[in-house]
C-alpha cells in the first residue's frame, strides 16, 4: 500500500509536470481520463487516486506560468500572467518572471496552512449564511469586473457571449461539457492566435536568485490582500483565482513584479483550499476537486490528512522543480519552433474531445474556440471568457 501511494504520488508530480508545461492541456482533461478509465479506478485504492489528483493539481499550480509567460498560452487560472510576464520577456527577464510566481506558490503554503483549521470549522455556517446572497455576489463580481474596463461593451459583450454558451452547453446533452467549453476558450483559441502572431523572443538572462526578491512592505500587502481574496475563490461558484487575482490588485496597488507573485499566491492557494472545501461542506469549485469527491464519495478524516500532506509535500517538490525547468526553459525558448508546436498541441486537443466528448461537445468546442478569439482580437481581458461559468451559475441560483 506504502508503495502503491509514493508510486502514484510521483505519477501525481509528473503529471503536474506535463500539464503544466503543455499549452492548452489542463489538469480537468486528466481527471476527465481517469474518471473514464474503469481498468485504473478497479485497481488504485481511493486514497492512491485522491493523491495523485492532489499532487497533479498542485504541481500544475506552480508550473503552468512558465508556458504562460514565455509562450502566450496561458490557461484559464495563469492568463493574467501574460501581459506582466511578457513585460519582463521582452526585456530578457523571463526568468526572473517565472521565479517570482512560484516565490508566490511556495508562500501560498503559509496561507494555506493558516486557513485549513478555519475552512475545516468555520466554513459551513459561513456558507449557510452566504449562500442565499451567491448569485448577488456573483453579479456584482462580474459588473465590478467589466466596468472597470475601458471598452465596458466589448467586455459585456465578451462575457455575455460566453455566459450563453455556458447555460447552452450545461442543458444539453454534452458528455464531459466543461472539457469542450473550457479547451476552446482558454486553449484552442490561445494556440491559434499565438500561431497568428509569430512572436520572436529575445535572449533571456538567468538572474541568480538571491538577486530575484521584492521589498518586504510588497510581499505584506501581497499576503494580505490575496488572504481576503483566495479564500472566497475557493468555495463561491464560478468565482475563480483570475477575478480574485484581479480584486487583489485592486486592494493593493501593484508593479509588474509583485503582481507576478499575487498571481502566484493565488493560483496554488485557491487550488489547494478547493480541495479543503470537499471535506468541509462538501462541495466543489474546481474539476480536480470535483473528481476527488466523485472518487471518495464520503470523505473521512484520514482521508483529509492525506490530501493535506500532499498539498505541502507536492508544494515544496514543485517549486524546485519549477527553479530547474524555467533554467532550462528560458535557455532553450528561442529555439523551440512554437509554432509546430502549437499545431500539434491543437491536432492533440481536437483528438481528444472527438474520443471524450460528442457530436455536441464538437460544436461547443468549434463556438468557444471563436468567441475566446473574439475575446483575443478585441483586446478584451480574458476574465471576461469566465461568464461561461458566472452566468450560468448565477441563473441557477436565482431560478
Amino acid at each position: 500500500m506504502l508503495l502503491e501511494i509514493i508510486l502514484t504520488f510521483l505519477a501525481g508530480i509528473l503529471a503536474g509536470t506535463f500539464t503544466g508545461l503543455s499549452p492548452g492541456i489542463h489538469i480537468n482533461l486528466i481527471s476527465a481520463i481517469l474518471l473514464s478509465s474503469v481498468f485504473i479506478l478497479e485497481k488504485l485504492s481511493p486514497t492512491s487516486l485522491i493523491i495523485f489528483l492532489v499532487a497533479m493539481s498542485i504541481t500544475h499550480t506552480f508550473l503552468d506560468f512558465i508556458p504562460s509567460i514565455l509562450l502566450g498560452a496561458p490557461e484559464e487560472d495563469s492568463f493574467l500572467s501574460v501581459l506582466p510576464g511578457h513585460q519582463l520577456l521582452k526585456q530578457g527577464q523571463g526568468y526572473q518572471a517565472i521565479i517570482l510566481t512560484l516565490y508566490g506558490s511556495l508562500v501560498a503554503l503559509l496561507i494555506i496552512a493558516f486557513f485549513i483549521p478555519i475552512f475545516i470549522y468555520l466554513l459551513p455556517p459561513i456558507e449557510e449564511i452566504t449562500k442565499p446572497a451567491i448569485p448577488y455576489i456573483l453579479i456584482f463580481a462580474s459588473l465590478f469586473l467589466i466596468l472597470r474596463e475601458e471598452e465596458f461593451l466589448i467586455s459585456l459583450t465578451v462575457f455575455t457571449l460566453a455566459g450563453l454558451l455556458g447555460i447552452l452547453t450545461f442543458n444539453l446533452p454534452v458528455k464531459q461539457p466543461l472539457l469542450p467549453l473550457l479547451t476552446g476558450l482558454f486553449g484552442l483559441s490561445a494556440l491559434i492566435i499565438s500561431i497568428k502572431n509569430k512572436t520572436k523572443i529575445p535572449p533571456q538572462i538567468i538572474t541568480p536568485l538571491k538577486k530575484i526578491k521584492l521589498e518586504k512592505s510588497k510581499i505584506l500587502k501581497s499576503i494580505i490582500s490575496t488572504s481576503l481574496t483566495a479564500p472566497f475563490a475557493s468555495f463561491l461558484p464560478g468565482f475563480g483565482s483570475g477575478q480574485a487575482a484581479l480584486i487583489s490588485s485592486e486592494i493593493t496597488e501593484q508593479d509588474s513584479k509583485q503582481f507576478l507573485f499575487t498571481i502566484g499566491i493565488i493560483n496554488t492557494a485557491v487550488m489547494a483550499l478547493s480541495f479543503i472545501t470537499i471535506f468541509s461542506i462538501q462541495k466543489t469549485r474546481t474539476g480536480t476537486a470535483a473528481a476527488v469527491l466523485e472518487i471518495l464519495k464520503s470523505p473521512t478524516t484520514s482521508n483529509l490528512v492525506a490530501v493535506i500532506i500532499t498539498i505541502f509535500a507536492s508544494g515544496i517538490l514543485a517549486f524546485f522543480l519549477g527553479i530547474q525547468i524555467s533554467k532550462l526553459s528560458v535557455k532553450y525558448i528561442t529555439k523551440v519552433n512554437y509554432s509546430l508546436l502549437s499545431v500539434i498541441i491543437i491536432f492533440i486537443l481536437i483528438l481528444i474531445n472527438i474520443i471524450l466528448s460528442n457530436p455536441l461537445g464538437l460544436i461547443v468546442l468549434t463556438t468557444s474556440t471563436s468567441i475566446g478569439i473574439f475575446c483575443i482580437l478585441s483586446n478584451s481581458k480574458r476574465i471576461n471568457l469566465m461568464g461561461s461559468l458566472l452566468l450560468p451559475t448565477i441563473v441557477f441560483y436565482l431560478t
